[in-house]
C-alpha cells in the first residue's frame, strides 16, 4: 500500500519519480518537420515560427520523452540513435492524426469549412483567383485557403487538399489526374517593340533583352543554357524573377522578351505574342490523397478545379498548340474575366 502522502499524487509529480510526461502532438509535429529539413532555420522558415520557438519545443519534447533526440551542428542536426527511433514511431502517428482527420471531416456532410489548394503562383493568380469568386457564390459558406506558389505541396502530409502543378507526383498513394497542358512562347510589350523592335528569328533575340523566371516547377534554366548555352547574361538577360506575376510585369512594362503561357492573351494581357518558334510546353498535373474526396467539400472543389482546366471549353489547355491570334475563334464561351482590367498603363 502506498503512503498516505503519495495517495492520490500523479507519479510524475511524486519526489523521485522519474515517470515521464504525455508528449503533446504540436510538439511531435514541430520534430517531425525539424528532422525532414535538417535544420531549425529550415523548420522555421517553412512553419512560420522563430528558431527560439522551435528549440524549446525541441527542448520540452525531450524533457517529456526523457532522452536527447537531436544534437547541433554548423550544418545543421544530427539526430541521436534515440531520435531516429522515436522519429519512426512520430511518423505513425502523423498518419493516424492524418486519418483521424479526414474520418472527421467526412462526418461532416455540408460544403462548409476550409479547403486548402495549392497551386502554381502564375496559374493561382491569374486563372484560379479570377474564377474563384463564381464559385464561392454557389457555396459561400465554404472557406478556399488558396496558396499560389511554385514549391510543390506535400498532399500526402496535409499542406493541402488539392495541388495543382506542373511536375508529375510520382508517390504511389496519391491520386494524379492530367488536368491539360501549358503553352508558353515569347511576348514583348507594344512599347518594347516601338522602342527596340521585335525580332524575326532565332537568331536575332541575342540582339535584344530577355526576362527569366528561375523557380521550382520551371525549366528556365535548362532551356537557357540549351538556347543559349555559352552566351553571357550581362547584357543579354535584363531581370531575373522567382514569381510569375512579377515576371508578367517585367515583360508588360518593356525590361524585355519573356515566356508567358497562351493563355496570357486569352485574360487581356497587354503583350504581344512573337512568332519565333521558341515554344515549350507543361503537363498541368491535379493531385490529392484518394480519401480526400470522400470529404463533400473537398470532392466539390476537386470537380471545380477539373472544370476550371477543360480543354474542351478552354482550347489554350488542349495538348495541341493553339496560336493566341486563333484563340477568338476556337473559344467559345462567356467572356472571361480580365485580371488585367484594374490596370491602367501596363504596356
Amino acid at each position: 500500500m502506498q503512503p498516505k502522502v503519495k495517495r492520490g499524487v500523479p507519479c510524475e509529480e511524486r519526489p523521485g519519480s522519474t515517470a515521464l510526461r504525455q508528449p503533446d502532438w504540436d510538439g511531435i509535429r514541430i520534430f517531425l518537420e525539424v528532422a525532414r529539413r535538417g535544420s531549425f532555420r529550415s523548420a522555421s522558415e517553412h512553419l512560420g515560427h522563430s528558431i527560439n520557438v522551435l528549440r524549446r519545443r525541441i527542448q520540452e519534447l525531450e524533457e517529456q520523452l526523457g532522452t536527447v533526440l537531436m544534437t547541433r551542428h554548423v550544418d545543421g542536426i544530427r539526430l541521436t540513435p534515440e531520435g531516429s527511433k522515436i522519429l519512426v514511431s512520430a511518423e505513425r502517428m502523423e498518419v493516424a492524426a492524418f486519418d483521424l482527420t479526414r474520418t472527421r471531416d467526412q462526418a461532416v456532410p455540408l460544403l462548409s469549412g476550409e479547403v486548402k489548394i495549392a497551386v502554381t503562383e502564375g496559374l493561382g493568380t491569374f486563372w484560379l483567383a479570377p474564377r474563384l469568386v463564381e464559385f464561392q457564390r454557389g457555396y459561400p459558406r465554404l472557406i478556399v485557403d488558396l496558396n499560389c506558389g511554385m514549391r510543390s505541396a506535400d498532399v500526402l502530409r496535409m499542406e493541402a487538399d488539392a495541388s495543382v502543378q506542373l511536375t508529375q507526383p510520382t508517390a504511389p498513394d496519391l491520386k494524379v489526374v492530367k488536368l491539360g497542358r501549358l503553352h508558353s512562347m515569347p511576348y514583348a510589350s507594344r512599347s518594347y517593340i516601338d522602342t527596340y523592335g521585335a525580332p524575326k528569328r532565332f537568331e536575332e533575340i541575342f540582339q535584344h533583352r530577355i526576362v527569366l523566371q528561375m523557380a521550382e516547377q520551371t525549366t528556365t534554366k535548362q532551356v537557357f543554357e540549351q538556347l543559349a548555352g555559352g552566351v553571357p547574361q550581362e547584357g543579354f538577360v535584363a531581370m531575373r524573377t522567382n514569381v510569375s506575376s512579377a515576371h508578367y510585369w517585367a515583360i508588360a512594362k518593356g525590361a524585355g522578351i519573356g515566356w508567358l503561357p497562351t493563355y496570357a492573351s486569352a485574360i487581356g494581357a497587354r503583350i504581344v505574342p512573337l512568332d519565333l518558334d521558341l515554344r515549350f510546353s507543361f503537363d498541368i498535373w491535379l493531385t490529392y490523397h484518394p480519401e480526400a474526396k470522400r470529404i463533400p467539400r473537398i470532392r466539390r472543389s476537386i470537380e471545380w478545379i477539373v472544370e476550371s482546366f477543360d480543354a474542351r471549353h478552354f482550347p489554350w489547355f488542349r495538348d495541341e498548340f493553339i496560336h493566341p491570334k486563333d484563340l477568338p475563334q476556337e473559344y467559345k464561351g462567356q467572356p472571361l474575366v480580365n485580371w488585367f482590367e484594374g490596370f491602367a498603363g501596363a504596356s
